[in-house]
């Protein structure tokens, strides 16, 4: 059993059932380190800190084997992993976030085919506006990136009466709702697609994949939900189309992100922001907890650990 410290952004005594053993260390991202960063074995990456405070500890973690993650992306933390030895597993926080996004997402697509925004501004202003809007009902809604959460999206979308779900992710596959299409039939699929909905890792592949071609290809009045990241968009391209009013948005993410209170896409036609609170609730804590300390029971007693997705020195899993 190892007796290297375990650094944990939140308050051990704070997480029920800890396996005994190692010195449980308190990190949330505060300028002082809790204790020598070379004795961190287990290192868990503070959660929604502005970029670059979560590597700020790596170089110097030189016993450091495993480097978990309490978001579902990784990409915040990638760019430090080549500080680190060869063999050090990176992990993510998978079925920790599913629930709290799949509801956002859904909560995205509602409001902004029904219109939620501008009755809240109606009712501001003490103002009855009525009219008919889009129903979820009956469309087709495409998912890019069919992992856990665009999975538990589905789920969610289910009682909609909806015409068709489509999933796209990295590679074809089966599951149990049906056929998962490869990324190279996107072209085809998105003109049939009311609702588009992102869901998918930012990675080389993924980065500005909704770009000018990819937008031209959506069908006109159709909705881009994006609760992914915000550079798997082409921030450019997006505004162009909004301000065409060909299509809408609905966005927790954005690019840049926090999006300046200056730029653009706050006042484009079209488009609802949510300032990327998919995963941050009251749904979090335990969820977050019930996987740290099953890891960390995983890594205490040498087992096989969940959610590693690229392992330090080694081709990405």
């Amino acid at each position: 059993m190892t007796t290297a410290d375990v650094w944990l952004p939140i308050p051990p005594d704070e997480i029920e059932g800890l396996p005994e053993g190692p010195r449980y260390l308190f990190w949330d991202g505060d300028e002082e380190f809790p204790a020598d960063p070379a004795d961190c074995g287990f290192y868990v990456v503070p959660y929604m800190r502005p970029a670059g405070v979560g590597v700020r500890p790596l170089p110097l973690m030189r016993s450091v084997s495993v480097v978990q993650t309490l978001s579902a992306g990784t990409d915040h933390v990638e760019p430090g992993l080549k500080d680190l030895p060869p063999g050090v597993r990176l992990c993510n926080a998978r079925g920790v976030h599913e629930a709290s996004t799949a509801e956002l997402t859904l909560a995205l697509i509602l409001a902004s085919l029904r219109g939620i925004p501008d009755f809240v501004r109606a009712q501001d202003k003490g103002e009855w506006r009525g009219g008919f809007r889009p129903a979820l009902a009956d469309k087709n809604v495409l998912i890019v990136g069919y992992g856990a959460i665009g999975a538990a999206i589905e789920d969610r979308l289910v009682p909609f009466e909806l015409a068709r779900v489509v999933r796209v992710a990295r590679s074809a596959r089966t599951t149990e709702r049906g056929p998962v299409h490869p990324l190279t039939e996107l072209p085809a699929l998105l003109p049939e697609a009311d609702v588009v909905v992102l869901s998918t890792p930012l990675t080389e592949t993924t980065r500005h994949l909704v770009d000018a071609g990819f937008l031209a290809r959506m069908k006109d009045g159709a909705l881009l939900v994006n609760v992914a990241r915000g550079g798997v968009v082409d921030t450019k391209a997006l505004l162009t189309e909004l301000e065409s009013g060909r299509v809408t948005a609905a966005l927790d993410v954005t690019d840049p992100e926090p999006l300046p209170a200056e730029h653009p896409l706050w006042r484009a036609p079209g488009v609802l922001i949510s300032p990327h609170v998919g995963g941050p609730t009251s749904a979090f804590r335990p969820r977050a907890e019930r996987l740290l300390v099953r890891q960390l029971r995983r890594y205490l007693n040498q087992e096989e650990l969940g959610n590693v997705i690229l392992v330090t020195g080694a081709e990405v899993l």
